[in-house]
């Protein structure tokens, strides 16, 4: 991976996602998460939400024709390594980056099919996005990574165990998915099921007691984006997503009455220098910076 302290930019990702005031979810959560693991991110606005950690107020989506001169302008200026692709409101909006995904052909793209929020009744993308979603943009992507209730929702089948995860999994290849990522972190133990193809693996998790899992869903489809345009392979890209978001739920706190959002930065965080001890820069300290003597 190029070091982006010698000049040189590093992979270069484009979020396309709803924003979230509470900065837990959406836009906000994939720029942290891209930002975790080195490399750069930039962003085009689906919707603008009203929601705090208590759950989605409403969503105004952006236009159709606002989000595409977003993401055209966008292309033209960088060069992206990937794509994650979270809450697209409506139909309008899903064309569009149907249309984008067709003609620019990126090597990476994760799909996080969200429509319905955790908390909160506000639809996350209507009726006929969702079929628009179902026949045209799925097997544009190199890896979908729906929930329980998304695979439910998008293939017809009940799912409820591991077994029911993989049938459901398999539905989404068969539709034209060329990758799945079935999330399990709404079961006992938390366990991904990976379908490559007919191949099918699953990925067993600790559970981890904390109420401060808003934006999960967002935060481990974007470092699987994020490891793929580093280089990695999926599989690998799938377990490291896994383990990063694990440990960013267990480092998580609290900033309001809802659940709280995952820390994607808790590998930043540094000891605080005991009070008192600080150090003094010992170069370019302007004389008008210097204490005066008393």
């Amino acid at each position: 991976m190029s070091n982006p302290t010698n000049g040189s930019a590093p992979p270069i990702l484009l979020t396309l996602a709803g924003f979230d005031p509470s900065c837990g979810a959406g836009i906000a959560a994939d720029l942290k998460t891209f930002a975790a693991h080195n490399c750069y991110g930039v962003a085009a606005i689906t919707a603008l939400t009203v929601q705090s950690t208590q759950g989605v107020v409403s969503v105004h989506a952006t236009p159709a024709a606002t989000l595409r001169a977003q993401i055209e302008t966008l292309a033209e200026d960088v060069a992206l390594a990937g794509v994650k692709i979270g809450m697209l409101a409506n139909r309008g909006n899903a064309s569009v980056v149907t249309e984008f995904l067709d003609k620019n052909r990126f090597a990476h793209v994760v799909l996080d099919p969200v429509f319905r929020p955790t908390a909160g009744n506000a639809e996350l993308l209507d009726t006929s996005g969702l079929k628009f979603v179902k026949d045209e943009l799925l097997k544009r992507v190199s890896v979908i990574t729906p929930n329980i209730p998304e695979a439910e929702f998008l293939t017809g089948i009940e799912v409820k165990d591991v077994a029911s995860m993989k049938a459901a999994g398999l539905k989404l290849i068969e539709m034209g998915a060329r990758a799945v990522v079935v999330t399990g972190g709404h079961l006992e133990k938390p366990t991904d099921v990976l379908c490559i193809g007919t191949e099918v693996e699953t990925f067993g998790g600790d559970h981890v007691k904390s109420p401060n899992t808003h934006g999960s869903g967002c935060t481990f489809s974007s470092a699987i984006v994020a490891h793929l345009a580093s280089g990695l392979q999926l599989r690998q890209a799938v377990i490291l997503a896994k383990a990063y978001v694990t440990k960013a739920i267990e480092k998580s706190y609290s900033i309001g009455k809802g659940a709280g959002p995952l820390n994607q930065f808790y590998r930043f965080y540094q000891e605080q220098p005991l009070r008192g001890v600080h150090e003094v820069p010992q170069h370019g300290m302007h004389p008008a910076s210097e204490p005066a003597a008393h």
